[in-house]
């Protein structure tokens, strides 16, 4: 388990505990510190730092026994040997009237003081620490003055500090519901339900879990889509889905004749889970109604309560902030999805050829970008075959690899010169009519002999160099043709090389996402792209494709990635010997 003060935790939570103690403590005229599971000091109150003559930075982060706890002689305090110590790992709240502290200034400080246990986050518990100067008169402390409603609010915000954090730390629907329920369970619940409501006006309870001895499990028989959501109905789950307030249920609720499927469905969710009390909120996103949220109880004996509410609606309003955005980011990776696939093109069909094409979207970017493959016939019935990559991956990326990609075609098109002089007469033009700074292609020309095999001829502009994998399961990269990548105008012409492809022999075109990443080499990355390949070389070709991508592309990889196989047919002849060739 990360203690609080782990300098990897998110910094957000230690500002919220510091604020936290500040508005909740400072008005009992007391100094507080809270320690989290490690005994680090996590927040400082503004009387605990003029008691302790120490500021907020010289305490955060340090172990308080050793940086606070004395002795009466001032020495530093043993362990085993610390009152104050042994409640906090007990987890036992304990008060005592006189003890000692260390202030900056090296002298002492006596003063009575409570420890309590106090939950940082459903996962851990740290302790609050409650301290006043000592009254040599015998007056009563003021540290018992602390109200348990008082440490109920301090985990309340907590809670809530740290739903907000886990919520927004993802833009999936799923996985902030998984946190969700993570977060309330078995804390505040023995039962999460969440209804949706779909962009039809249909219910969707997509999601039923409970504490099944310390696991969570999920209940899918009780999943499932709803009717509409009711629009008189009176009962609490059809209220909330209609925005209204938060409202307590127990199985009598939906006992008497149903108004509605939703009130049949709930009495049987009643009757399965066992529950004796729930509480039901709406779920609010920022324009509509989302959904609604309960909370039920079987095993825990106390019934919720009308003061319970406050809590749930808070939780329930800031699910809805979390869900509005994941379905925000939803519709529009939805969109860029629909973009990026009207971008990249159909292949066409050609007798005797087999192609596949895969692309994968940068993992954390628009899911859209810069890399594209191409396949389209030229005038003389050659084929183009292109794969390229436009520096990016966001829309940016994908509208240069849109211009690129029709500049191109057009150009190939029209001139019917070898793929050198295209590239070159591609490139020349590119800074007068694009706004691409800098990119890497292969063109090549496919066509068939008139022995009836296959021929490539292709010219590389700075782009990784294509494979070529045999039916016997050899394979190695086509170096020759290589050139300096578009966008530099170096003037340095460039040169074509030509293969002859082996019968039954694949050739894969791909972009840099499936061969670089942070942690290797672009030398490891192509030696593994190689060996995965050579060992699908009989594979059927969607399934090389497939296992290619899914076996080749590091783990790590934050690009975008783009893959082109072609695989020629076995020739009537036998196949001269290869090599490529300038």
């Amino acid at each position: 388990m990360n203690s609080l003060s782990d300098s990897a935790g998110p910094p957000e939570r230690l500002v919220m505990f510091q604020r936290l103690l500040g508005k909740a403590l400072d008005r009992l005229g007391a100094g507080a510190y809270a320690v989290d599971a490690d005994g680090a000091i996590v927040a400082v109150n503004a009387q605990a730092q003029t008691l302790l003559g120490r500021s907020t930075d010289e305490m955060l982060g340090q172990d308080a026994h050793d940086l606070l706890h004395r002795q009466a002689n001032g020495m530093s305090m043993p362990r085993s040997r610390c009152t104050m110590m042994a409640a906090f790992i007990a987890g036992h709240v304990r008060q005592e009237d006189q003890g000692f502290f260390a202030r900056g200034d090296d002298s002492l400080l006596t003063a009575s003081w409570l420890v309590t246990p106090l939950r940082l986050t459903p996962q851990e518990t740290g302790a609050l620490v409650v301290f006043h100067q000592h009254d040599p008169s015998g007056g009563p402390s003021p540290v018992s003055a602390i109200h348990a409603g008082l440490l109920t609010e301090l985990e309340r915000l907590a809670l809530l500090a740290e739903t907000t954090t886990q919520l927004t730390a993802t833009l999936d629907v799923h996985e902030a519901l998984d946190r969700l329920v993570r977060l309330v369970i078995p804390l505040l619940a023995d039962w999460i339900v969440i209804d949706l409501i779909t962009e039809t006006g249909e219910v969707q309870r997509s999601l039923v879990a409970h504490d099944d001895d310390g696991r969570i499990t999920r209940r899918q028989d009780l999943q499932g889509t709803l009717l509409p959501v009711p629009e008189t109905s009176p009962l609490p789950l059809s209220r909330a889905l209609r925005g209204a307030g938060s409202t307590l249920a127990t199985p009598q609720t939906y006992q008497g004749p149903p108004d509605s499927p939703i009130a049949v469905e709930q009495r049987r969710l009643f009757h399965t889970t066992g529950m004796h009390s729930a509480v039901i909120a709406p779920i609010h996103g920022l324009r509509e109604v989302l959904g609604a949220l309960t909370l039920g109880r079987s095993r825990q004996s106390v019934p919720f309560t009308t003061a319970e509410i406050p809590l749930l609606e808070d939780l329930s309003r800031r699910a809805g902030l979390a869900l509005d955005n994941a379905r925000l980011y939803q519709r529009q990776r939805k969109v860029a999805e629909t973009m990026q696939r009207h971008l990249l093109p159909q292949l066409p069909v050609v007798p005797g050829l087999s192609m596949s094409a895969r692309y994968l979207p940068a993992p954390h970017a628009s899911h859209v970008g810069g890399d594209w493959y191409d396949v389209f016939h030229l005038p003389d019935q050659a084929l183009a075959v292109v794969i390229g990559d436009v520096a990016g991956h966001d829309l940016d990326a994908a509208a240069g690899m849109a211009q690129l990609r029709n500049i191109l075609r057009a150009y190939a098109w029209s001139l019917q010169e070898p793929p050198s002089a295209v590239v070159d007469r591609f490139d020349q033009a590119l800074p007068h009519i694009t706004d691409v700074g800098m990119a890497t292609m292969i063109l090549g020309r496919l066509q068939t002999r008139t022995d009836g095999q296959w021929e490539l001829q292709w010219t590389n502009a700075g782009h990784p160099p294509p494979l070529l994998v045999t039916d016997d399961g050899q394979a190695r990269y086509l170096s020759s043709g290589h050139g300096l990548l578009l966008g530099t105008q170096a003037g340095i012409p460039r040169t074509d090389a030509l293969i002859t492809l082996p019968s039954l022999s694949t050739l894969v075109l791909y972009t840099d996402g499936l061969i670089e990443s942070p942690g290797h080499t672009i030398d490891d990355g192509l030696e593994r792209l190689r060996q995965h390949a050579a060992r699908l070389a009989r594979h059927p070709l969607e399934t090389f494709t497939d296992a290619v991508m899914e076996q080749a592309r590091p783990a790590d990889n934050d690009d975008d990635v783009a893959v082109l196989a072609i695989r020629v047919p076995a020739a009537d002849t036998p196949s001269p010997p290869t090599g490529d060739k300038v």
